[in-house]
């Protein structure tokens, strides 16, 4: 939902006739850019002007994307006169909208939008010669932006599409079954959400040093969120280690019989003195914070003992962030666990428990797809007469 793609008004997409409908087809369209683009350094984030916002910019968030772009490669902005999310561009083609429809959602991701005023930060950004004209229009999540232009798939002409919302809030909205819930999930990063007290309000300005940020959720509400880069992707990277490290050795193996193996180790290995911090990748606080290991010892490098140590710190990396006594204060009651890399590894949920002493739901379906339709059905249902 960080992520920006830029087009021209217009000229985004070609509708060609197929079967069974139509599709369109991109064309004055660039690629994307995404949440993980690592082009912005600590050094040029510094060098940005400071938002009119609680929220920091990092790198990959779609404004921080457009003022490296106007920097180091001005040529291309000339392009295009729209920007978007990748979702906000869907929206858009589907309903042949002159401008794209943003929710505040996705323009507090962006960086350099206001979630209080409802509004972009235009005047800083102004002041920095950045091109405002690519900004989207500013709409409440759930509401509609449009019909479709034509029919697409098994989708009508003439059917409301509603405007794009966060991936996250949209995942979290469609399990989070009560208010005092928090939704955990762990796949290729971790993510941990709970909806904030009523009447709450975050900070009037950014701490880009702190682990938690609040994102709006839906009726002017916040989610309180710990989003770690490090997550089964640190498992990933751990497993593609010891393939190549036998490959080396003369030995091939498959990943996955790696990944079961390992895990089947670690159950066995109940506890540790190997601490491994995890976070080959930084976070969006710590940026160049590297992973480490402490404490080792000759009687803690079976792989039964590394692997708990691992996946203990991914753990415990995401406690850092947002402590259980955070989530108590917050009323929380209950978490619900979810995520590929969850789902499948015994110890990670082992560890979890250990980590976040409270009542435990695991295998919760997280699915933004039914969380945005869940917000647009509700929201057409209270409005019935």
């Amino acid at each position: 939902m960080h992520g920006v793609v830029f087009w021209k008004t217009g000229q985004g997409c070609e509708w060609i006739e197929g079967e069974p409908a139509p599709v369109f087809e991109p064309r004055a369209v660039s690629q994307l850019v995404t949440w993980q683009d690592g082009r912005c350094s600590s050094e040029f984030l510094a060098s940005l002007p400071k938002p009119g916002s609680h929220l920091s910019v990092a790198t990959g968030f779609g404004c921080a994307t457009i003022f490296w772009l106007l920097k180091n490669s001005p040529e291309f902005l000339k392009s295009y006169d729209v920007a978007g999310t990748i979702q906000d561009y869907v929206v858009t083609m589907l309903c042949g909208l002159p401008r794209p429809m943003m929710s505040d959602q996705n323009a507090a991701s962006w960086g350099y939008f206001n979630t209080q005023s409802q509004s972009w930060n235009l005047e800083v950004l102004r002041a920095s010669g950045f091109p405002i004209h690519l900004l989207p229009d500013i709409a409440e999540p759930g509401s509609t932006a449009g019909r479709t232009s034509h029919a697409w798939f098994e989708i009508p002409k003439g059917i409301q599409v509603g405007v794009a919302m966060g991936d996250l809030q949209a995942s979290v909205y469609s399990c989070m079954g009560q208010k005092t819930d928090a939704v955990l999930n762990i796949s290729t990063s971790v993510q941990l959400a709970a909806s904030m007290p009523s009447g709450f309000q975050p900070p009037q300005t950014p701490d880009p040093t702190a682990p938690v940020a609040y994102f709006p959720y839906f009726e002017n509400t916040y989610l309180g969120v710990a989003a770690s880069l490090n997550g089964g992707n640190v498992l990933a990277t751990f497993v593609h280690m010891l393939v190549q490290w036998m490959a080396d050795l003369g030995l091939e193996v498959e990943e996955s019989s790696v990944y079961s193996r390992m895990i089947q180790a670690a159950a066995q290995q109940r506890d540790t003195c190997l601490t491994i911090t995890p976070t080959v990748l930084g976070e969006r606080h710590l940026p160049d914070q590297l992973a480490s290991v402490t404490r080792i010892s000759s009687s803690d490098l079976s792989l039964g003992h590394v692997t708990r140590a691992l996946c203990r710190g991914i753990v415990q990396n995401l406690h850092s962030m947002l402590p259980f006594q955070l989530l108590k204060e917050w009323g929380v009651k209950r978490v619900l666990g979810s995520g590929s890399a969850l789902s499948r590894n015994e110890v990670l949920k082992e560890e979890v428990q250990q980590a976040f002493p409270l009542p435990m739901s695991f295998g919760q379906d997280v699915d933004s797809a039914v969380g945005a339709a869940l917000v647009v059905l509700r929201r057409n249902f209270n409005q019935e007469p």
